[in-house]
């Protein structure tokens, strides 16, 4: 069963409005996961709002990227992984994690991207054209002007017009990062899954990064686990905290990091832990 298509918002559109709550992309319904006998994600339940992003912070081996990689199905290519309970992708409800739902299907609405760059050992071009082909994209005239559009949304056409065809490991780290962001927005994902994007990048090319995500929310929504909780508070629209495979608080990011609910929250966000 393939995973149905969900209609974008169309340009120009309002995103929310000040009034109103934002609507829900992905319901997170009871979500247990185990690497074999070992449980590492303990009844998941959130609503992850659209067009915003949404940061996951806590501790190491909180659970955080075991979290975002159930959303694109990373799991499923190790056995005796196992899921309970269900991810919900709205308009449509589909649960990306029932066994009839195919993985490569929701990676092309999941799209993601890595703590370290990760190019393909192809060309520039072919790195962004890549899901494209794999969506049944042939025609060279629309594979040029999709992979311009991903480029240009990565904020990298301008430095990588003249050198489509030379291969992506020319390029610096945080211009690998950005290709890989083309990449992954290449396929008109619903959702854009960032695990530590800018860890392995130097400041200059962090704020890049940043940038670009926050730009990214007006036509895409946005998850990004990041252990700088500083990076949570500029650029993430919603918080998430974990511990122990556990989601502890969720919430308006201004309201989690200056009166946050949980005494765990305020302890993590303190400093005096993790």
């Amino acid at each position: 069963m393939s995973l149905p298509p969900v209609p974008q918002p169309s340009a120009g559109s309002e995103t929310t409005t000040s009034d109103a709550p934002a609507a829900i992309k992905v319901q997170i319904q009871g979500l247990n996961f185990f690497y074999g006998n070992h449980q590492v994600l303990r009844s998941i339940s959130m609503d992850v709002p659209a067009l915003q992003v949404t940061a996951l912070i806590g501790p190491s081996g909180c659970g955080k990227t075991t979290l975002l990689r159930c959303m694109n199905r990373m799991h499923d290519l190790y056995p005796g992984n196992r899921y309970e309970g269900a991810i919900r992708v709205q308009p449509d409800g589909t649960d990306i994690i029932a066994p009839e739902v195919d993985p490569i299907q929701v990676r092309m609405r999941f799209g993601m991207v890595f703590q370290k760059p990760n190019p393909f050992p192809k060309s520039i071009y072919e790195n962004v054209a890549y899901g494209l082909r794999l969506q049944g994209v042939n025609q060279r005239r629309e594979l040029d002007e999709k992979v311009e559009k991903a480029l240009r949304e990565a904020a990298l056409w301008d430095e990588a017009k003249n050198r489509l065809h030379q291969m992506a490991h020319n390029l610096s780290g945080g211009q690998q990062q950005r290709l890989c962001i083309a990449r992954a927005i290449a396929t008109d994902p619903d959702v854009v899954l960032f695990d530590e994007p800018t860890s392995a990048l130097d400041p200059i090319a962090t704020s890049k990064i940043e940038e670009l995500i926050v730009e990214l929310k007006k036509r895409v929504t946005v998850m990004i686990v990041t252990h700088n909780l500083q990076q949570a508070g500029r650029i993430s629209d919603m918080t998430a905290f974990m511990y122990l495979g556990e989601l502890i608080e969720f919430g308006e990011t201004n309201r989690m990091f200056t009166n946050p609910a949980k005494p765990q929250t305020e302890d993590y966000i303190s400093g005096r832990f993790g």
